[in-house]
């Protein structure tokens, strides 16, 4: 999956191209993004899903891919990264979650 981030700020939207084996199968529009903090048990699964489905079309237990990954990359590219927060303003987050 790649997805091209709008950019000027936190919370943009962006357009999403699927790929499988290398070729393009699918692509969309995310009109907006998570700003800030994600729910511990949410992460980035792969394979499977282990938090909250992402659509009522399968559950946790019936959504266990059967099939061979051969790898995974996550490359963040060189374009504006306007929307990362400084680690001052993590600290921030974190004290006020306390």
């Amino acid at each position: 999956m790649e997805f091209k981030y709008d950019g000027g700020g936190l919370a943009k939207g962006g357009s999403v191209t699927l790929y499988y084996d290398g070729n393009k199968v699918g692509e969309g529009r995310v009109e907006r993004t998570v700003p800030m903090i994600f729910s511990a048990d949410e992460t980035t699964d792969i394979g499977r899903e282990a938090g909250t489905p992402v659509t009522p079309d399968y559950d946790r237990h019936s959504s266990v891919f059967s099939g061979k990954i051969n790898w995974v990359q996550i490359d963040l590219g060189k374009d504006d990264h306007d929307h990362f927060i400084s680690p001052e303003e993590r600290i921030k987050i974190a004290m006020a979650r306390q």
